[in-house]
């Protein structure tokens, strides 16, 4: 055999072979994130997570951004080999994006709640008092279908009583407006699941609605140093963030998903 096919042939079992490995290592389940480059928003809940696969045996390594966003956009870029984030913003970003695709397997199931400064149990209290007036009457459920669901998006908007005493002066509302549905930009105004549940439960407890944006992993600061009141941002409870900030009561269930690319 001379030296020219002897090279073709090695360098087509080399071709074979990577190919080969990089259809093993496509990212298919939760199991198949040991030795992946995982991409996530900066502070977030699946931050959290993903840091729990960070420096294993197979390398895996966690790549963080400060907006979901950059996170898919580097997936697309082949930067990183998947993406953890929030189910319903996962869908917006899929839904802009050819080419990328959702794991039909959950990586983690959470509860949003909102953030309050441990020195202020009486705002909590009177939150969490709201909250549950918003549940029973149908207004929370009413606003969240407004922006999830095939049938109801768009139809049920939220609209503030006439007659609101807004006497109790303005409450700051710190969030990160990149986060789709939950809170981002129309023109320029915030809207979203939390910016209308916000509005719900200021006009019950009546203050003025402020909204703040900022980054992901400032809002605790935020809340903690006054700078606003509360946080909310499709935020989860976690023992970490418990050592520097109280929560409300949940106010929604939400999944942490996996983004890839479509093979």
């Amino acid at each position: 055999m001379n030296m020219k096919k002897m090279t073709a042939l090695f360098i087509g079992a080399v071709m074979s072979v990577s190919a080969a490995s990089t259809a093993f290592a496509a990212i298919q389940s939760v199991d198949d994130l040991e030795g992946a480059v995982i991409g996530v928003q900066m502070g977030t809940t699946g931050d959290i997570y993903a840091s729990d696969y960070e420096g294993d045996e197979a390398g895996t390594r966690v790549e963080r951004f400060s907006k979901g966003a950059q996170a898919v956009m580097a997936l697309m870029q082949g930067k990183v080999d998947c993406v953890i984030i929030d189910a319903e913003p996962a869908k917006k970003f899929v839904e802009a994006n050819e080419g990328l695709v959702i794991l039909d397997e959950p990586f983690e199931t959470e509860e949003y709640a909102i953030a309050v400064s441990k020195d202020r149990p009486e705002l909590t209290e009177a939150i969490n008092g709201a909250l549950a007036q918003l549940k029973e009457n149908g207004t929370l459920d009413n606003i969240t279908k407004n922006y999830i669901g095939d049938d109801t998006i768009g139809t049920l908007p939220y609209e503030s009583p006439e007659g609101v005493d807004r006497s109790n002066g303005t409450l700051i509302m710190a969030t990160n407006a990149a986060f789709e549905p939950y809170e981002y930009y129309d023109g320029e105004t915030i809207v979203g699941i939390d910016a209308d549940m916000a509005q719900a439960l200021c006009d019950i407890l009546g203050y003025e609605l402020e909204i703040s944006d900022m980054e992901f992993s400032s809002i605790i600061n935020a809340v903690q140093t006054g700078k606003a009141d509360i946080g909310v941002a499709g935020m989860t409870v976690t023992e970490d963030r418990l050592k520097n900030i109280d929560f409300s009561d949940s106010y929604t269930t939400a999944t942490q998903v996996i983004i890839v690319k479509a093979e």
